[in-house]
């Protein structure tokens, strides 16, 4: 196969003229104190040595200590308690008694169901049970006064599974509920419901949840001085490490000279930091959010030189390189994209060298790779006109959602607990996976197809939907829309299930569908940023967060 670099002729390119970045080189040029991040590290060991011993505490009322475990979590401090807290779950789960939990009312029963569910516990939703008027069928009256209880059973309904149904039912009640009370609440509990009304917990970004319930649960969370203080220099010690790690992944865009060597590419290097911020938050995998920001931007550039610059004749050229992996391959491309591909073969040589984990790379490769094939198997389908089934497109969309190379490569730079199981694991594309990649695929079409048809004659599992089933395309986002949802189940249920290996190595997976729901539940949020992830960027990275 050879380039056709002999015609003088500017092919027909379908530019898509993308937004430049609303950030410019902001988060280039910023430096670290050492000793300022050095303080809040030791400001933070006092009060984490007083909440380590309020968790393991013996004297502490069950209810009291699901309720301390749940604000911890909330407030994204789980990481410092995980042996602390798995014991006391573990004790409290096997000392379950019904029979108390018929006096606790709708607030502490969500809250401890809540708790539950977070840590891999398949407490039943029968707990729920009592709060139901067996003869009418419906939810008692009197929860309707209670606000707060209701809002903690909102967030319940997001945890559900397959025929969990009256999670089904509480959601419908629960959210029509709320938004009848919200016109007439005031303060936190106004702030409260209306973000839950936009973006359940189990829906959102984890970094960015844990930020806004400091700020609207403050005084929940100041009943223990010790967790406001830890919450406090917690989140100073990690906005100052997270933006030194997005200025060395903005450094190295600038330094690779994307702007210059691909143009047509969106240039949003702090959104996917962002993106792979909502994968994992926690210090110690600091190296692998570094890594996989990188490995997520040549995956953007790979689908912006598909879909918004290359003819089909250099996408088969690309993409049969890429399938090679081999320093010579790059003279059979077009003069354009040979820096590029330079790039991709160099930085997976750097991966390796910098973590030694060569078995872990060549997953992210393999799986990069076949991130190509897809990417080729939809420019042919666009090429031809051809519009697949939806079965067929399903199957092809779900390795073009990125989540299966993304989830891969988030492996490379977390350490020891990524053992030869939970790789094992991942290679064999598990449920989670595919319900993850299911999401993003639908949710993103749903977004974006009329854009798409504007630019282009794109393929998505709308066109493809409307074709097979021939409907209307109100019916197809509808029907997409379901199985969206019940995706999410799947993902809800096999977090329930006990594995070998640390829950660290599935989050990253859950976490990635949780960001597809952020950037697109309303619009493409990414291709324009300003309308949903700006707001992200500037309360993680921009403003400083708020002591108090």
């Amino acid at each position: 196969m050879k380039a056709n670099t002999t015609s003088s002729m500017e092919p027909l390119r379908h530019l898509a003229n993308f937004p430049p970045s609303i950030w410019g080189d902001r988060f280039l040029y910023f430096s670290v104190d050492n000793l300022e991040s050095k303080a809040y590290a030791q400001a933070m060991e006092e009060p984490k040595e007083e909440v380590r011993r309020l968790i393991i505490n013996q004297t502490m009322d069950s209810n009291a200590k699901l309720g301390l475990i749940y604000y911890v979590y909330r407030l994204g401090l789980k990481y410092l308690f995980s042996d602390e807290i798995a014991g006391q779950l573990d004790k409290l789960f096997k000392e379950l008694n019904f029979n108390t939990w018929d006096e606790a009312d709708l607030y502490t029963t969500s809250v401890n169901f809540q708790v539950f569910r977070h840590f891999g516990y398949k407490l039943s939703c029968d707990v729920f049970n009592k709060f139901k008027d067996h003869g009418s069928g419906k939810f008692k009256e009197y929860i309707n006064n209670d606000v707060r209880g209701m809002l903690s059973f909102y967030e319940c309904a997001y945890l559900g599974t397959n025929e969990e149904y009256i999670l089904d039912e509480a959601l419908a009640f629960t959210k029509a509920q709320l938004k009848t009370t919200f016109n007439i609440l005031q303060g936190n509990l106004a702030r409260q419901v209306k973000h839950a009304l936009e973006r359940p917990f189990n829906r959102g970004m984890p970094m960015m949840e844990a930020r806004l319930y400091f700020s609207n649960y403050i005084e929940e969370c100041s009943s223990y001085d010790s967790l406001r203080r830890l919450a406090n220099a917690h989140f100073k010690y990690l906005q100052l490490l997270q933006k030194k790690e997005l200025s060395i992944v903005s450094k190295w865009w600038k330094d690779m000279d994307f702007r210059t060597i691909t143009p047509y590419v969106r240039d949003r290097v702090p959104e996917l930091y962002l993106w792979i911020l909502a994968l994992f938050f926690e210090p110690q995998y600091s190296q692998a959010r570094i890594i996989t920001t990188k490995i997520i931007i040549l995956v953007l550039v790979l689908d912006d030189t598909c879909d918004a610059y290359a003819t089909i004749e250099e996408i088969r050229l690309l993409i049969h390189a890429i399938n090679r992996w081999e320093c010579v391959a790059v003279e059979q491309l077009p003069e354009y994209i040979r820096p590029f591909y330079k790039i991709l073969l160099n930085e997976y040589v750097e991966f390796e060298k910098q973590c030694g984990k060569a078995n872990i790379v060549n997953a992210s490769k393999q799986a990069f790779q076949e991130q190509a094939k897809g990417y080729l198997i939809e420019e042919e389908w666009t090429h031809s006109g051809e519009v697949p089934s939806f079965e067929e497109y399903v199957k092809n969309g779900l390795t073009t959602s990125t989540h299966n190379v993304l989830s891969k490569s988030s492996l490379i730079g977390m350490g020891e607990i990524v053992s030869e199981e939970a790789l094992a694991w991942h290679q064999s594309h598990p449920k989670i996976l595919k319900a993850s990649e299911l999401v993003s695929r639908l949710h993103d079409d749903v977004m974006t197809f009329q854009f798409e048809r504007e630019r282009r004659q794109s393929i998505t599992g709308v066109d493809a939907y409307v074709k097979t089933f021939g409907v209307s395309e109100n019916v197809a986002v509808d029907e997409l829309m379901k199985m969206i949802e019940n995706a999410w189940k799947d993902l809800n249920e096999e977090c329930l299930q006990l594995r070998e290996f640390s829950m660290d190595v599935l989050a990253p997976i859950l976490n990635l569908a949780r960001m597809i729901d952020v950037a697109y539940k309303h619009n493409d949020g990414f291709t324009f940023p300003e309308k949903t992830l700006k707001k992200y960027i500037t309360l993680l990275l921009v403003d400083p967060p708020p002591t108090y």
